[in-house]
């Protein structure tokens, strides 16, 4: 379902200029399922979908990380030449699009980027199953503009347990503390989302530099398994790390969560479907889970989420961890949004609830993209140690 521009949003001018003048940075945005088909233009206005650059300007988007990602029972080469044809993808597009987008690997890069009046596009991989056990393929995703990848996706890697598979590894696994290590050495951030608690706690001990959870929500509010505990959320904030908020409602909501455990059967009903509309097109299953949802909820067989509820995920957050340790990490065009988050161009809401609920400007300025772009830094920072050089 399409949103209206922020400009018919009940949007103040106060949360209106503090945003547009604010650098926001999401972390996680699957689009580039979308990116890999010909027909479809990231410069063009869609009716459907969450992400393309009118509506990225609406939201006043200065960086976004599109996520590299290959269903993980998609393994081998077969999986590693997949995942290069995304970043082709990634890249072709922001080629395309010149004057509103520029491919950037660092802080500073997404700085300039938003101080010339483009947006920065980045790539995280989506799980370690795509790098076929080898560390060369990782430093080719490195060399290619990948600047994190998450250890595991909803199944098991080499790497590490999956939070949603049954344990083989008690962890991260050793082949994974080689990972770890490589990726503080390329200075590629370390992605917790997805994996098992024993490998959180595993991988916290490994890194030499911070980590980061690139879309996982708050256990606490909505109890599941992708999300983190507070002392997860604790120990990732000791580690330096970034906890970025996940916006789909099953992550946001425990009335959803609860609803989905109830009645398994329409998960899977919604997961046939899509695949018998959709075959294999990982996008257009996507779109059509997210919009068979919306038909349930209007039938009431699944509860509304609304927006505000990243709000509240984003609060107590902030409270656990401290404001200096949360960010924005969507899932946009991966996942079902609540009402009112459909796209990107509401993300200005956040502001004003922000404001709403008294954090100062300083401190909203760090959650929509400081924090991340601070967490950036100190992973680079981190691998000049580790190297003994600048990377």
């Amino acid at each position: 379902m399409p949103l209206a521009s922020t400009s018919a949003l009940a949007i103040s001018a106060e949360a209106r200029e503090l945003h547009l003048r604010s650098t926001v940075v999401d972390t996680h945005a699957d689009t580039t399922q979308r990116l890999v088909s010909d027909s479809f233009d990231l410069g063009t206005r869609q009716t459907d979908g969450s992400v393309d650059i009118p509506r990225m300007r609406e939201g006043g988007v200065g960086g976004i990380f599109f996520a590299i990602w290959v269903p993980g029972s998609v393994r081998g080469a077969d999986a590693v030449r997949r995942a290069v044809e995304q970043i082709q993808a990634v890249r072709r597009h922001a080629e395309m699009h010149l004057s509103d987008l520029v491919l950037a690997r660092t802080a500073e890069d997404i700085r300039r980027a938003r101080a010339a009046g483009r947006i920065a596009v980045l790539m995280g991989i989506e799980g370690g199953h795509m790098i076929n056990g080898d560390l060369d393929v990782l430093e080719r995703y490195a060399a290619l503009g990948a600047r994190y990848m998450t250890l595991t996706h909803a199944v098991n890697t080499e790497c590490a347990d999956a939070s949603t598979d049954k344990p083989v590894h008690n962890g991260l696994s050793s082949f994974g503390e080689q990972v770890v290590s490589e990726m503080n050495r390329l200075g590629m951030a370390v992605d917790v989302s997805h994996v098992s608690d024993k490998a959180f706690d595993d991988v916290l001990g490994a890194s030499r530099a911070p980590v980061f959870a690139s879309h996982s929500s708050c256990r606490a509010l909505c109890d599941s398994p992708r999300n983190l505990s507070d002392p997860m959320i604790r120990a990732l904030a000791a580690k330096g790390g970034v906890m970025q908020i996940n916006f789909h409602v099953g992550f946001l909501s425990q009335e959803f969560r609860r609803a989905e455990q109830t009645h398994p059967e329409l998960q899977v009903e919604v997961a046939a479907k899509a695949k018998d509309r959709c075959g294999e097109n990982e996008a257009c299953k996507i779109l059509e889970s997210g919009k068979m949802i919306r038909e349930y909820v209007a039938k009431g067989r699944f509860p509304r989420v609304e927006w505000t509820k990243i709000v509240d995920h984003i609060d107590h957050a902030a409270r656990i961890a401290g404001v200096e340790h949360v960010g924005l990490g969507s899932d946009f065009d991966g996942a079902c949004m609540p009402y009112g988050m459909e796209d990107v161009s509401a993300l200005p809401q956040i502001t004003e609830a922000l404001l709403g609920r008294g954090y100062s400007e300083v401190d909203i300025q760090k959650i929509l993209g400081g924090n991340t772009l601070r967490f950036l830094e100190d992973v680079v920072s981190a691998a000049e140690q580790v190297r003994g050089t600048t990377v």
